[in-house]
């Protein structure tokens, strides 16, 4: 499987879009303090490798990392136990 594997779904009507990322339980984590790094995301959807929804949250621009921390920790136990996940993120158009 390459690292990872990113998809893209806009829809002109709205001001968000979507970026699917596939990528590996020990990835994961990872994956994802780099997409909060980056700014913009609405939201973050952790699905496992048969596409069934395990977390979803949303992020808001004043998040604060201390709110994050037990977030990432679940993300930490889900990565853990799953060997390929798929990380859909709602970002807003800039």
């Amino acid at each position: 499987m390459p690292k990872s594997a990113k998809t893209q779904k806009k829809d002109p009507k709205t001001t968000q879009y979507e970026e699917t990322f596939k990528v590996s339980g020990e990835e994961l984590l990872k994956k994802v303090k780099e997409i909060i790094r980056e700014g913009n995301v609405r939201r973050i959807i952790i699905k496992d490798g048969k596409g069934k929804s395990i977390i979803e949250f949303p992020l808001t621009v004043g998040v604060v990392i201390t709110v994050l921390v037990p977030v990432l920790a679940a993300i930490g136990a889900i990565a853990a136990l799953m060997t390929e996940c798929t990380i859909t993120v709602v970002r807003e158009k800039k």
